[in-house]
């Protein structure tokens, strides 16, 4: 076992980790030409990764820059950005990491706001783009494949913690949230949360030389630490898929058919896309050891579909938030997925500790609902601005012992086993016709339905009721459901007045962020500025 939980003198779980850049330069000394990362079906070894990662290091220490100011690190996925990413560990270098969807005014905001020295990128085109942030590129433009992967020698100092003078409180990554409410915050982790982390990674899911996974996220996205680093620290193969193929089933069905991946974690979307491609022309892949879904709800549909397209593979599914990073853990049955009712979030993850507080603020004891507050090894101290901490981050006596906790604003369900469902987002509740109803939980019961494959609930102003609910939703190919139907589903489990007033069926995928979760905010956009016609340039809307 790589992580070893214990208990400290104030009671407190606390984890002894190894190092991120520790694993993956053993891995360089043992096996440099074993495979490290495949991209563009390109494979590139972990020598060659060696190679990339020390020049970066040696174009940052180069640029002389400030020692404790971060720099924006604004990459698209390829090898180029993983052997930056690797150099900034190596010299121990903070760098934020932005979505590279962000606009030219949001993404100047928040690296201005975060106080970066630089902007790098790991090439020319990316740079050329941004003049005016005096973009700097690490790499010249040659192709990973040119780099010399012979010299697979270790050097003593390329090893984050050493550079920091053995400081695991010191920050390294610093991930940036959606931005779903505004601008991003941005979320400093630290080297000890990032190998605690990683170290539970590669123990739960058995990662080692022989393991590989495909990473789906962006490299601002928090999965990032499972699916590439955990996965590079325990010497296995990631493969890279495109961002923009990663909605292209077609392409991702041909890499299932081409490469042996045992791990995949993704958000619903993914398995949405795979199940619906696969409806006439049954498939299975064997190698998967282990299906994960994570981020967002999953439709009992899709679910069902796993066990034959995944035969061989455990199936889980994950909860967490940037600023915690994962923290419960639920392995499904495969023989209960058709079951009804959400897919659990399960139990915390060792080391973590969790509360479901009223509407008060009090502990909810045994069953009950409210909001899930969690304490993790691997969570962050707080956002980079301290100022918006405020009502997120807080510090609470749990059981005679002070954690640091963050408030996750979602509604959580104990039931008598201990489990928890998700039931919705505390700050999503309004009030239609004087009720007070929660848009999620609707969508929830809508994505039980059999014959649903994604659904979108949202609550439109409206001058007499308050709010009304429009649903969209993405039917099965075959699927008969209609409107009628539907409202019978939801007012057999619902209050009247959360039966949405309008439902539109789409024929397409719903539209997305760029971490691959519902893009409500577009949808709502759609909504409030009447461009429903726009909307049926690509969904065939049916109303209610």
């Amino acid at each position: 076992m790589r992580t070893m939980l214990c208990t400290a003198q104030d009671g407190q779980s606390a984890v002894t980790a190894s190092s991120l850049v520790g694993g993956l330069l053993a891995q360089v000394a043992r096996q440099p030409e074993a495979p490290a990362l495949v991209w563009r079906e390109e494979t590139v070894t972990y020598g060659a990764l060696h190679t990339m990662a020390r020049a970066a290091a040696s174009r940052l220490r180069a640029l002389g820059l400030v020692s404790d100011a971060p720099v924006g690190l604004v990459a698209h996925k390829s090898p180029r950005a993983i052997a930056t990413i690797l150099g900034c560990l190596m010299v121990g270098q903070r760098f934020v990491l932005p979505s590279t969807q962000l606009a030219h005014a949001s993404l100047t905001a928040l690296l201005e706001g975060a106080g970066c020295s630089r902007v790098l990128t790991p090439d020319q085109a990316t740079a050329a783009a941004m003049p005016e942030l005096g973009a700097v590129a690490v790499f010249e433009d040659h192709a990973p494949s040119d780099m010399d992967d012979a010299d697979a020698e270790v050097p003593a100092d390329y090893w984050f913690p050493a550079a920091l003078g053995g400081a695991a409180e010191a920050d390294c990554f610093l991930l940036t949230t959606s931005g779903s409410t505004g601008l991003p915050k941005v979320v400093p982790l630290s080297v000890g949360a990032v190998d605690a982390f990683t170290d539970w990674a590669l123990d739960h899911f058995d990662i080692g030389p022989e393991t590989t996974a495909l990473n789906l996220a962006p490299l601002n996205f928090d999965l990032c630490l499972l699916d590439i680093w955990a996965v590079l620290k325990g010497g296995g193969r990631v493969v890279l898929v495109e961002q923009d193929l990663a909605t292209n089933a077609a392409y991702l069905l041909r890499m299932l058919d081409a490469i042996p991946i045992n791990i995949i974690q993704s958000v619903p979307m993914f398995y949405n896309l795979i199940v619906h491609d696969t409806h006439d022309t049954p498939r299975s892949f064997p190698a998967v050891k282990h299906a994960i879904f994570t981020g967002d709800s999953i439709s009992r549909s899709t679910l069902a579909a796993l066990p034959s397209l995944f035969p061989a593979a455990r199936l889980h599914n994950i909860y967490g938030c940037t600023e915690t990073n994962d923290s419960f853990l639920y392995e499904m049955d495969p023989a209960r997925v058709d079951e009804p009712g959400p897919v659990p979030i399960g139990h915390p993850l060792p080391g973590v500790h969790a509360l479901v507080l009223d509407e008060t603020g009090a502990p909810v004891e045994g069953t009950g609902m409210g909001e899930l507050v969690v304490s993790t090894p691997f969570q962050s101290r707080g956002y980079l601005d301290p100022a918006r901490n405020a009502g997120k981050f807080f510090d609470r006596n749990d059981g005679g012992v002070t954690r640091a906790f963050f408030h996750t604003g979602d509604l959580v369900c104990r039931h008598p086993d201990g489990t928890l469902t998700l039931e919705g987002r505390k700050d999503f509740r309004v009030k239609v016709r004087g009720v007070l109803v929660n848009p999620q939980e609707v969508e929830r019961i809508i994505l039980g339905h059999d014959q649903v494959l994604e659904a979108a609930v949202l609550a439109i102003p409206d001058d007499t009721a308050g709010h009304l609910l429009h649903a969209f939703v993405h039917r099965k190919i075959g699927a008969k459901l209609n409107s009628l139907t539907l409202r019978q589903h939801c007012a057999a489990q619902l209050p009247r007045m959360a039966i949405p007033s309008r439902i539109d069926f789409v024929i397409a995928a719903l539209p997305k962020t760029s971490t691959g979760k519902l893009d409500r905010r577009q949808l709502l956009r759609s909504c409030l500025e009447g461009e429903s016609h726009d909307l049926s340039r690509v969904h065939q809307t049916v109303p209610a």
